[in-house]
């Protein structure tokens, strides 16, 4: 493998496409080539985030401290689900 200069879809500015970020797509199992340039992959992204609107939000019960917590998601009822204390705390742990 060697580096690759490629062409941004967005701006048209080339850029180029390392062997160390092709080696992290092969291992992710990607098997296309980034169309854009890192600025306007960020650009994308943050555009995609304002237009998304607000999160729907889902009052669960913490399964750790029986709190009412609010998550952006549904849960299954096979997982635990927590509040943010009791979240970072599990975090914190897993950490050590």
């Amino acid at each position: 493998m060697e580096d690759k200069v490629l062409t941004c879809v967005d701006c048209g500015k080339e850029f180029v496409f390392t062997v160390a970020e092709q080696e992290f797509y092969a291992q992710k199992g990607f098997s296309n080539e980034p169309k854009r340039c890192k600025e306007c992959r960020i650009a994308k992204k943050q555009e995609f985030r304002a237009n998304r609107g607000p999160r729907e939000m889902t009052t669960v019960t913490c399964s750790n401290c029986g709190q009412e917590a609010q998550v952006p998601f549904k849960p299954t009822m096979d997982k635990p689900v927590f509040c943010d204390a009791c979240f970072k705390a599990s975090k914190n742990q897993s950490a050590s």
